[in-house]
């Protein structure tokens, strides 16, 4: 994929669409004018799996990063709601998720994600309509935190005008007693087994994730979990910013503790904005109808 319509095909195999309509991602027959490429980008020795929306007349282009055990096959809801919104839509598997290559749900740091989102950028820079724009959830959040404030030491190039980031991950829930537990078993296992828990009300989302979604992966690696205890670290280490940052959050989220982390994003960025949903649980993008409405009204 070279991120240029002009040279990507938005012609489909027969597996391609068999993943489009599982996923529910052909947008043709709802958003009117879109073409939509599928491919795959090498970068920081990952073979990464990549899309991209374009509509006629782009009003700016929006990266969409997902978060743990997700890939883009679960964000249409929000792809769509982009889309309709008048923007060129681009997004990708992380590392280890979905159809990237990589080690399955593992990452040496999360260096390796913002460092695979910057060059993202830099492939997109020549035919990717501007204003640029990022939205995060849970784990992709935190990979836009970092970029934004490791930009300078790290010289990211930071192109992007607006950022949000829907229940962004810097503690998870239950953080203390979780790193006693990891401290011990680190020894001892390389991965954990995976528990499946509701992260919304909609319970045709939750069965379709744990029980239909050949996608997911069934463990938890120990190297993701020291990735994620460092970048914890790492983020009260980082100098405050006056980026304007928008942070949806849900009240009901058992996955990240939103609390913890509110207070120490309002300390860290002079210029945060703040809107909690009440009643929404953690994975905000696939809430039911009448939350996710809420939260997607934030994105405009």
């Amino acid at each position: 994929m070279a991120f240029d319509p002009s040279r990507d095909s938005a012609e489909r195999t027969s597996e391609e669409l068999q993943y489009l309509k599982h996923y529910g991602l052909d947008m043709s027959a709802e958003v009117a004018g879109i073409d939509h490429y599928l491919g795959f980008f090498s970068v920081r020795g990952f073979r990464l799996a990549a899309h991209y929306w374009m509509p006629e007349n782009p009003r700016g282009t929006y990266f969409v990063v997902h978060g743990y055990f997700d890939h883009v096959g679960l964000y249409g809801h929000l792809i769509r709601h982009l889309l309709q919104l008048g923007y060129a839509v681009v997004a990708f598997d992380l590392p280890g998720h979905g159809l990237s290559g990589g080690e399955r749900v593992s990452i040496e740091s999360f260096d390796h994600y913002v460092d695979v989102f910057s060059d993202l950028l830099h492939s997109c820079e020549m035919n990717m309509p501007k204003p640029w724009k990022a939205v995060g959830q849970s784990t992709g959040g935190a990979i836009l935190l970092k970029y934004i404030l490791a930009a300078k030491p790290h010289h990211y190039e930071n192109d992007l005008t607006e950022i949000t980031v829907l229940a962004p991950l810097i503690h998870p829930w239950g953080w203390k007693k979780s790193i006693h537990t990891y401290k011990f078993l680190h020894r001892f296992l390389s991965k954990i087994k995976r528990k499946f828990r509701a992260n919304t009300a909609d319970e045709v989302f939750n069965k379709f994730l744990e029980n239909s979604d050949p996608l997911q992966a069934d463990c938890i690696p120990m190297e993701w979990l020291a990735s994620m205890k460092r970048w914890t670290e790492e983020f009260v280490a980082l100098p405050p910013s006056d980026y304007p940052l928008l942070v949806v959050q849900g009240d009901k989220d058992r996955t990240v503790d939103w609390q913890y982390n509110i207070n120490e994003l309002s300390r860290k960025f002079s210029c945060l904005e703040l809107d909690i949903v009440a009643g929404a649980q953690h994975h905000l993008v696939n809430e039911v109808p009448s939350l996710r409405d809420k939260i997607f009204s934030k994105i405009n």
